[in-house]
């Protein structure tokens, strides 16, 4: 068994394919964190945002929404200047919006999980051709995301971070973590 053709070859790459995405997350915080990196990923390889990601979580407080909601201009500078992330003003921005957002919604891991019916949907893909970049759920989700207040959240991007959170388990049959993602629903 190989496993789904994306993950590699750097190491980092292969340990979050292999502990990490497709595993179903259900704390609240974390697929908050998930979707908003998501959203900085848009425009660039995964691996860049993998690579920055501790930089991120320090830059961004742990990604604790009830802290950046309150951010303003002054967080914005200091994250435009920090060469450890992604500085691009619209997905900073989006973030302390997406935080305020975030907070509007009384459970998020319930509101996110809902869209599936409480357990991850179950591909069963052989080729990573046959996998889709964004699927009418993604679509819908995303929509909704967005009324809710959300940037940087299209269909694309939603379904990407439906893959990572585990929401769907699109592990290629064939790749040794598809059994075992499946067994987590």
């Amino acid at each position: 068994m190989e496993r789904c053709g994306w993950a590699g070859p750097d190491q980092i790459y292969l340990e979050y394919h292999d502990t990490e995405w497709g595993v179903p997350e259900r704390d609240s915080r974390a697929l908050w964190e998930k979707l908003v990196l998501d959203g900085f990923q848009a425009g660039l390889s995964w691996i860049t945002i993998l690579k920055k990601r501790e930089n991120f979580r320090a830059a961004f407080e742990g990604f604790e929404p009830e802290i950046i909601a309150g951010w303003g201009d002054a967080e914005v500078s200091r994250l435009l200047a920090d060469p450890g992330i992604i500085r691009h003003r619209g997905k900073i921005e989006a973030t302390v919006s997406n935080a305020r957002a975030y907070l509007e919604i009384e459970d998020f891991s319930g509101f996110c999980w809902s869209y599936v019916g409480g357990a991850p949907l179950q591909n069963r893909w052989a080729s990573l051709a046959d996998v889709p970049a964004a699927t009418p759920l993604s679509t819908r989700m995303s929509k909704d995301l967005k009324k809710a207040g959300f940037k940087f959240c299209g269909p694309t991007t939603v379904y990407a971070w439906m893959q990572a959170c585990g929401l769907v388990n699109d592990h290629l049959v064939s790749c040794p973590r598809h059994a075992p993602c499946a067994a987590m629903a």
